[in-house]
């Protein structure tokens, strides 16, 4: 549902509570007026999103792949505390646990509503090797054995919402852990003697155990999955003119089967501070699921991106002398030698000068059938002698229309930009117009020639779009629609997710051993 239009919640309730009476209207009626005034004013006013993503439940069989091999990393640094006790004369010991070995034998990853990203292992195993100590009266039995925690079932969520800054975190991660049973294999001397006492020492290490799963899954999903989602650009520099802004307007929706992002998706002229502009353009929609992911843009994140060029005066080209390919320099001083002749000799041979500059910002146009760029622009012809003022020849506007052919490579989008349609005349006189007729077919030359590609090759370096690092898209299918673009593609891990975390990890973070909000550990 759009935001135009949606009343706020409150707003609503308070209306169905105090109408729900009477269907006459009394004064309190006549006075809740007013505020559900203010309340369509502002839904009517609330931002629209100018970038949408949506992950699919097509992604969750990638991620959770990526995503179990780096668990079972964290999970094998499990550190467990000493085993310790006595039972009559009988004194154990049971030090330097670690875990060898982790199976997974039953994984399961899905969205869940509500925010969460849900992900159940059961019937796992862990390994671990330890070394143990036994006094027994007199008598002291030392070395090292295996262990096994068979049984083994975790159940944890991702909380996922924006933080002050729009930038997407894991602001909660719920868990449930507990293990069936605990085998160790005793061996040497006293190997009655432990199988004797083994329900101490396999209680003890179970709920020690239990006890440090949830804190790693809580560590690595604020910490380590933050790091991940640090990467997310939010507020960037495009390059020397322009920056982007992609924070989200509101926390991610996740459905069974989706999870929707809105963004801002606005760029911005770099030496203005609070530059803004209006989003009047038609929200995207994403109703697709085949794919991964699906990324829409609307009129409006093209349109601020040449609103800022624009307003960073970076739409204008200059070129003197040489720049002026030699056969369009012959055509100009030929159209313009009835006034060339008039000037002085100092003047009659100086460079000449041709600038192109747009003259308001260029606008795009969505259509199932394509996508169009028309620009304004004023064309000024002068001679421009060494050390002495220029001297104007003409001044003519210039009208064209480009198409634009839109593509996604790793995580940038990219455009091809080609010249459809182009007009010049005079806004002196129709007459001036006239004239102008034989500078038509150069002109545009000139423009395919020399300007196109330096557009072209600006917009296929692409923008970045909110993605971690390490992941990129492939297999992009594009489809226009009325107002907006759609993207189509699936994910690639072009890194493993512990290289990313790895290089991003912040230094020196301790993992608190006690058990998280929301966590808990079934013994």
């Amino acid at each position: 549902m759009s935001e135009l239009g949606r009343v706020p919640s409150a707003y609503a309730q308070a209306l169905r509570s105090r109408c729900s009476g009477s269907l006459n209207p009394g004064p309190v009626a006549m006075a809740l007026l007013p505020a559900l005034f203010l309340a369509l004013l502002a839904g009517a006013h609330a931002e629209l999103p100018g970038c949408k993503i949506r992950v699919t439940s097509a992604a969750l069989e990638l991620v959770k792949k990526e995503g179990l091999r780096f668990l079972e990393q964290e999970l094998e640094s499990i550190t467990i505390p000493d085993v310790h006790g006595a039972k009559g004369h009988f004194y154990y010991n049971i030090s330097d646990v670690k875990v060898t070995q982790l199976q997974l034998i039953s994984s399961e990853l899905h969205f869940q509503p509500d925010q969460e990203l849900s992900l159940h292992i059961s019937n796992a195993s862990l390994g671990l090797h330890c070394r143990r100590q036994l006094l027994y009266w007199f008598f002291y039995d030392g070395g090292y054995i295996n262990a096994s925690a068979e049984g083994v079932s975790i159940r944890t969520g991702l909380q996922l919402s924006q933080d002050s800054t729009g930038r997407i975190k894991v602001s909660n991660v719920s868990c449930e852990a507990s293990i069936s049973r605990m085998d160790m294999a005793f061996g040497g001397t006293f190997k009655r003697v432990y199988n004797f006492f083994s329900t101490f020492i396999t209680s003890g290490m179970r709920f020690l155990l239990n006890q440090q799963i949830c804190p790693v899954l809580h560590h690595a999903g604020t910490v380590l999955l933050n790091s991940l989602l640090d990467t997310v650009p939010v507020c960037s520099s495009v390059d020397d003119f322009v920056g982007i802004d992609y924070s989200l307007l509101k926390d991610p929706v996740v459905s069974n089967g989706n999870l929707d992002m809105e963004f801002r998706g606005a760029f911005f002229p770099l030496k203005q501070e609070n530059w803004s502009l209006l989003n009047r353009a038609v929200e995207p929609q994403l109703e697709e699921d085949e794919r991964m992911v699906y990324v829409a843009f609307s009129e409006f994140f093209f349109d601020s991106a040449m609103e800022s060029y624009f307003q960073a005066g970076a739409l204008e080209l200059t070129l003197v002398g040489d720049k002026v390919p030699s056969d369009l320099d012959m055509l100009l001083r030929a159209t313009y030698f009835g006034s060339i002749v008039l000037l002085s000799p100092t003047v009659i041979n100086s460079p000449l000068k041709l600038k192109l500059q747009a003259m308001s910002p260029p606008r795009c146009t969505i259509k199932p059938s394509g996508t169009t760029i028309s620009v304004t622009a004023s064309v000024t012809i002068t001679l421009a002698p060494p050390m002495l003022p220029e001297v104007e020849l003409s001044k003519m506007i210039m009208e064209g229309r480009l198409s634009a052919k839109m593509t996604l490579r790793g995580k940038a989008l990219r455009a091809k930009l080609d010249l459809r349609r182009f007009q010049i005349y005079s806004n002196q006189s129709a007459l001036e117009s006239l004239a102008l007729i034989p500078l038509q077919t150069p002109l545009k030359t000139l423009l395919q020639i020399g300007v196109m590609p330096l557009l072209n090759e600006r917009t296929w370096r692409g923008v970045q779009i909110p993605l971690p690092e390490g992941i990129d898209f492939v297999r992009e299918v594009v489809t226009n629609h009325a107002g907006f673009v759609t993207i189509g593609a699936d994910l690639h891990f072009a890194k493993g997710l512990r290289e990313i975390i790895d290089k991003n990890r912040p230094a020196d973070v301790l993992v608190d051993s006690s058990v998280p909000p929301r966590a808990a550990a079934a013994a």
